[in-house]
């Protein structure tokens, strides 16, 4: 009788083993099937669909179907009360950003890439994908009734997920944009009698662009500025720049001093410090104005909204006079997943693009960000759960936390480079090889992030 028990338990442990991995697959089967019918349809084989439409579809996603997923479901779940639970998901986001730039530099030391590329490997492996693909397999695995997060699954995970990408965007279009400045390597600077005469390395400019950096960016070629495609920075601080002390306005003191001319030592004295004056300059050029983009004002409309009851009882809820304009906006936020996937399949249809980066880079950016850093993640989501410093007690609130650690590297992170005319074929072909062997990397993930979230919730449970 024991003997037919003990097999009757392993029997059971044997299915729900099954049970554990058919869950971490099946979201990703689903989402890999609309990649895959993208693919097809942009393949330059059949060019079902020309490219121009996978364009405008990137853009419809950035302009209307985000922010309308978004402002639908983030403005229902938020409350004053949950901005405070809520607090540890955009600190989340800046811890792998730190731990990730980390790791980023012992891939440098192993792996030694060009000394180009220094700062592109670090920032690879360091900003990971925290909004489309993070958005795109929270509704996959929300998409059965059977789900291991029970009901409203999908509403909580996106509010999750639409909370922390401000962050994520602020860091993008601050950090990352000066850490993907071109080296001053690939400048020749000249002054002749004042003039500042630049060659550039024709190289890094002469690059058609590729789909896959625009995906997450649309319209990118209209936001290049003066300095975007020049090393600003290094050429500020090494006072090559042509912003120089003769560029300021000058002061006059006429009032004071009688007509006198001032003497040096009082201009010096007056003179804005140098250092301060190079930060501001800098400052100056850090394009803060794109933070402000659709999917990041619908994040802000819906927290200011959502926190006043006022507010959301007009905007949410059945009964709301506005109802009828969330309901047409949730409408349209039903195609942001397959859109999404549709536009993931035709940028991978374009298969990767050269690349001076080297192999064994490749495979150490690789690695670290989808094995390693996932590994680092577990450690600080866990140890963060331990200490108390996670007030929410919903499994998805953890599994969201534990998938910022372990997406490929940010498609925005493509635009950037593109922008900054720095490492296009280099981010291209490493976006392409990582989203490839994520399929792989996330399934066996998430079957983990479900033990250690679901079912040590399910046990925790009275």
């Amino acid at each position: 009788m024991s003997g037919f028990s003990s097999e009757l338990s392993s029997g059971g442990n044997v299915n729900t083993r099954a049970k554990d991995i058919l869950s971490g697959i099946v979201p990703l089967m689903k989402l890999i099937c609309l990649t895959v019918i993208g693919l097809l349809l942009a393949h330059p084989k059949t060019q079902l669909v020309p490219r121009a439409t996978f364009r405008l579809l990137s853009k419809l996603v950035f302009a209307l179907f985000l922010p309308c997923l978004i402002f639908t479901e983030l403005g229902e779940s938020i409350t004053l009360d949950n901005i405070v639970r809520w607090w540890f998901i955009p600190v989340n986001v800046l811890l792998s950003a730190v731990i990730g730039s980390f790791i980023g530099y012992l891939v440098v030391l192993i792996c030694r890439p060009p000394p180009e590329f220094t700062r592109f490997t670090i920032v690879m492996t360091a900003f990971g994908n925290t909004g489309n693909l993070l958005l795109a397999i929270v509704s996959s695995v929300c998409h059965t009734k059977s789900n291991p997060f029970g009901p409203n699954c999908h509403s909580r995970g996106v509010s999750y997920v639409s909370f922390a990408q401000w962050v994520a965007v602020i860091l993008v279009y601050t950090v990352v944009y000066h850490m993907m400045e071109p080296p001053l390597e690939y400048y020749e600077v000249v002054e002749e009698e004042g003039v500042e005469i630049e060659e550039i390395n024709v190289e890094n400019h002469d690059v058609s662009r590729p789909l896959l950096v625009e995906a997450e960016w649309p319209g990118i070629e209209d936001k290049e500025t003066e300095h975007c495609k020049t090393p600003f920075i290094a050429r500020v601080f090494n006072s090559i720049s042509s912003v120089s002390q003769a560029s300021l306005p000058e002061i006059s003191f006429a009032g004071e001093t009688g007509g006198e001319s001032p003497s040096p030592r009082s201009l010096q004295c007056l003179a804005e410090p140098r250092v301060m004056r190079r930060i501001r300059v800098v400052a100056e050029q850090t394009p803060v104005k794109h933070i402000l983009q659709p999917p990041t004002i619908a994040s802000l409309l819906a927290i200011i909204i959502g926190s006043v009851p006022q507010l959301k009882s007009v905007v949410f809820g059945y009964d709301a006079p506005l109802s009828f304009i969330t309901d047409s906006l949730n409408i349209m936020a039903s195609a942001m997943v397959p859109s999404v996937m549709l536009v993931l399949g035709g940028m991978l249809s374009e298969g990767p693009k050269e690349s001076t980066l080297g192999l064994r880079t490749t495979i150490g950016i690789t690695v670290a960000r989808l094995l390693v850093l996932p590994l680092v993640g577990i450690g600080v989501v866990m140890s963060a759960d331990k200490f108390g410093l996670i007030s929410s007690a919903d499994p998805m609130f953890k599994f969201v936390l534990l998938l910022q650690y372990s997406t490929p590297s940010a498609i925005l992170l493509g635009a950037i480079a593109s922008l900054r005319g720095y490492a296009v074929r280099e981010a291209s072909a490493l976006l392409f090889w990582q989203h490839i062997f994520a399929l792989l990397s996330l399934t066996f993930y998430i079957v983990i992030f479900f033990k250690l979230t679901v079912d040590n919730t399910v046990q925790g449970m009275p």
